[in-house]
């Protein structure tokens, strides 16, 4: 049975860790994996060093079914080393000159595709390209898994849209139950581990500081209806034995 997909989003940018610009990938990225029933499974922020680019990259592709959504670094500026780093982390350093991409560059740019942004077309060997939807200028994939886009969200927005379509033309649909109950989450740990394979359970506790007390949300969610019934029973039952109140959320 293959491996499940897990999803990545890297962004890259040192403005952001010091807060000169603010993320705006994250969620973009969470939001349009749950209209097709998938979420990230990582995402990372890191500073523009090519050694944490690159260890950061080989993480990830060391997991079993990886897709990876990368944002920055891929212009020609010095502090942009995502391309160097993607061949050194994903195809042995080979890095080239990518033919297609150089033409484009020349096209669109003319005489002041030199002497620097020219250095865009340098690229890890199997690249394919990704069309820029605002100033043409080519971002790329690798293996079909691996996408590097740039920091700026007009651009690697509409890239991951088309993505994120062609990887996942039809939506997992869920059916989700959930619950808000007045105990400490220690109640359902349990039932938590006896959860069934397919179902996805969630516990979020909050400390009612006005009242003194504790409440958990407890979300259960399978591609199974059958089975995320049964398994919401069980929570319900639970608290209904120990006359604990609670009350049935919007899933």
């Amino acid at each position: 049975m293959p491996h499940p997909i897990q999803f990545f989003a890297l962004i890259i940018g040192t403005e952001i860790l010091n807060q000169r610009r603010q993320d705006a990938h994250f969620k973009f990225v969470a939001d349009i994996l749950a209209t097709k029933g998938y979420r990230l499974s990582g995402s990372f922020v890191i500073e523009d060093d090519p050694a944490l680019i690159v260890k950061s990259l080989q993480f990830i592709a060391s997991h079993p079914n990886p897709i990876l959504f990368s944002f920055g670094g891929i212009g020609s500026t010095p502090d942009d080393h995502t391309r160097k780093c993607a061949a050194i982390a994903l195809k042995n350093g080979a890095f080239v000159l990518h033919q297609e991409a150089k033409q484009i560059i020349e096209e669109t740019l003319g005489e002041d595709a030199y002497p620097h942004p020219i250095k865009m077309a340098m690229l890890p060997k199997g690249a394919k390209l990704l069309k820029n939807p605002v100033n043409n200028m080519p971002a790329f994939s690798l293996d079909d898994r691996f996408f590097f886009m740039p920091g700026f969200p007009e651009m690697s927005h509409p890239m991951v849209t088309k993505i994120v379509e062609k990887l996942i033309p039809v939506a997992k649909k869920y059916v989700r139950y959930s619950l808000t109950a007045l105990t400490k989450e220690n109640l359902f740990i349990e039932l938590m581990e006896e959860t069934p394979k397919g179902v996805e359970v969630s516990s979020l506790p909050k400390l009612l500081e006005e009242k003194k007390a504790w409440q958990t949300t407890i979300s259960i969610a399978s591609e199974s209806a059958s089975l995320a019934k049964e398994t919401f029973e069980k929570y319900l039952t639970l608290l209904e034995k120990n006359h604990i109140a609670y009350t049935l959320n919007d899933a």
